[in-house]
């Protein structure tokens, strides 16, 4: 009678206890009363609701179970790997939709302390340990493509031995009949049951793993590597099942789980299986709210940018073509309104045919100006607001010229000779039909009497002659005529004729010297008499370009001149312009 009070009591434990633990197998229909029959380490736990979470959505972190004892996988007399099977069901509930962190996997290994890091180690291996000396199997559930391993996509199923390198790996996916045409792609981080179903033939040595989002276990493995576990495996190893999470995280979910050694696991029942509460799928609301005020900021921002750089552009000042031609600097308006004290009726000057002048003070040069304001009255137009700019832009004063002798800045001090420079300036100014400086030309041909003496060392001065003159000149006056301008504007102020000497070279009572020197030599000095130079040297280096000073000015009365061609001597031809000296 006792004999069987003591069976039915143990009869009564196993019923009570969902786990059945014989000497080669396990089974877990759910974790609720397991915790003190599975190992668990990292973030790993089990729900009141007796599920098993490896990993919840924290970032870089690891979750193992394992079985507490350790498994005989080799026969002792031959050393042969002994056939397993082992079957579970898992959810894989990422953090945000259609992106994986990072994975889970069935295990075999040594040791129930795996020294392994997360993201894409999976919780089994870490960065030094990657070789056939770990005796690790693993089957990888892999939610994330790491190239660093070869994975084939981020959702795969691969077999790993001693390395994450996957011996073999095939896209997640199930047959539900018995040809290749009833096959269906799965998704492993879906949030929904997957059953899995992994089996170990030690007489084929075959490893065939099987997939099905139901409890019927389909008749066509999804993967299947031919492959001798016996010099992986150690006598006695454990097994048990690894998640991990990297940067975007996941929860790993086991709802159950069965094992056996030479023999096919107990199946699972999902039906009969704990089962995620309502609420476990993550609500997104705070996550599609931030992208989409992001959104909106962004296209806000966008949109700013756009019509400020719009009415930046419309806005801009255009400078048209005919204000190149006539020359005026231009001025911004708020330049000028600075300039006037706001168009103040106390600086006002009058009233013409455009609008009222103004007298105002350039802000940083000081240079006191006259700035005339179109209003809105007025009955003139285009055409004859360019003429009057354009009349403007060509005023010059018929006794000044726009270059200044180098040593005039330095000096401070108007000389004859400083007198000679400038007219030396016109002379070339005159015989070449442009001004001493062009800003519109090229860096070689800015200065003039620079691009004139390098043509006349080349032998080619007739080069810069008024193209307006179409060739009708007489060639010797001409290059006279360009000696001399040459002579003028020398460096060296002694080096310089004077006026009465130039007036002789034009009247061709005294011929130029043919020598004119080396372009940057400097002055020896007369030889013979003072109405000879020898040995002329010329040069006017590009940095005096730095110290001269430009100025326009406008008179009554004053007004320019173009030459269309030379004609009698050329004496006669600069009279024409007005004398110097």
């Amino acid at each position: 009678m006792g004999y069987l009070v003591e069976s039915f009591s143990a009869l009564i434990f196993l019923l009570i206890i969902p786990v059945s633990s014989q000497l080669n197998e396990f089974l877990y229909s759910g974790f609720k009363d397991a915790a003190t029959n599975i190992t668990l380490s990292g973030v790993s736990e089990i729900q009141k609701n007796g599920i098993l979470r490896l990993t919840n959505e924290t970032s870089r972190l690891l979750g193992h179970a394992f079985y507490p004892s350790p498994f005989k996988f080799k026969n002792s007399s031959n050393g042969t790997a002994l056939s397993f099977s082992t079957c579970f069901v898992f959810v894989i509930v990422p953090e945000y939709p259609k992106l994986g962190g990072h994975g889970l996997a069935f295990t075999i290994a040594t040791t129930k302390d795996l020294k392994a890091l997360p993201s894409q180690y999976l919780g089994l291996l870490n960065s030094s340990v990657v070789n056939l000396t770990n005796h690790l199997f693993a089957v990888e559930f892999d939610t994330v493509q790491d190239f660093e391993f070869g994975d084939i996509n981020d959702n795969h199923i691969g077999i790993d031995l001693g390395s994450l390198k996957s011996n073999a790996s095939v896209a997640a996916a199930y047959y539900t009949g018995d040809s290749d045409s009833s096959k269906q792609d799965l998704n492993l981080k879906g949030g929904k049951p997957i059953q899995v179903w992994i089996d170990y033939d030690s007489v084929q040595n075959v490893v065939n793993v099987t997939i099905s989002p139901t409890s019927k276990k389909p008749k066509i493995p999804i993967l299947s590597s031919h492959v001798d576990l016996s010099f992986l495996f150690e006598e006695y190893m454990y097994v048990g099942l690894s998640a991990s999470t990297g940067l975007l995280a996941s929860s790993h979910y086991m709802l159950g789980w069965s094992f056996k050694l030479n023999g096919q696991a107990p199946a699972l029942d999902l039906s009969s299986l704990p089962s995620l509460p309502a609420g476990h799928k993550k609500h997104y609301t705070g996550l599609v709210i931030g992208v989409s005020a992001a959104v909106v900021v962004f296209v806000i921002i966008s949109i700013s940018t756009a019509i400020y750089l719009i009415r930046k552009i419309k806005n801009a000042d255009i400078v048209e073509d005919w204000e190149l031609e006539m020359g005026p600097h231009r001025y911004s308006y708020q330049e000028l309104k600075k300039a006037t004290n706001s168009f103040s009726d106390k600086v006002l000057l009058g009233k013409g045919g455009f609008g009222e002048v103004y007298k105002g003070i350039l802000p940083d040069s000081k240079i006191e100006v006259a700035v005339k304001r179109i209003s809105k009255e007025s009955t003139q137009g285009l055409r004859e607001f360019v003429s009057e700019i354009a009349s403007i832009g060509r005023l010059r004063h018929r006794n000044l010229v726009q270059l200044l002798a180098p040593e005039l800045p330095r000096t401070g001090k108007a000389t004859e000779s400083s007198d000679v420079y400038a007219y030396g300036a016109l002379l070339l100014e005159v015989v070449c039909g442009r001004r001493p400086i062009e800003p519109k030309a090229l860096p070689e041909e800015l200065v003039l009497v620079d691009l004139v003496w390098e043509k006349f060392r080349e032998g080619r001065a007739l080069d810069v002659i008024d193209p307006k003159l179409n060739g009708e000149y007489n060639e010797s006056e001409v290059m006279m005529v360009i000696k001399l301008g040459l002579m003028c504007s020398h460096n060296a102020p002694m080096a310089r004729p004077s006026m009465r000497q130039v007036v002789r070279y034009l009247d061709e009572e005294v011929g130029i010297p043919q020598n004119l020197g080396d372009p940057n030599g400097a002055y020896e000095g007369v030889k013979g008499t003072s109405e000879v130079f020898d040995d002329f040297a010329h040069s006017f280096a590009s940095s005096s370009f730095d110290k001269m000073s430009t100025c326009s000015f406008m008179e009554n009365g004053g007004g320019g001149a173009s030459f269309a061609s030379l004609s009698t001597s050329p004496l006669s031809l600069l009279r024409g312009r007005g004398e110097t000296g």
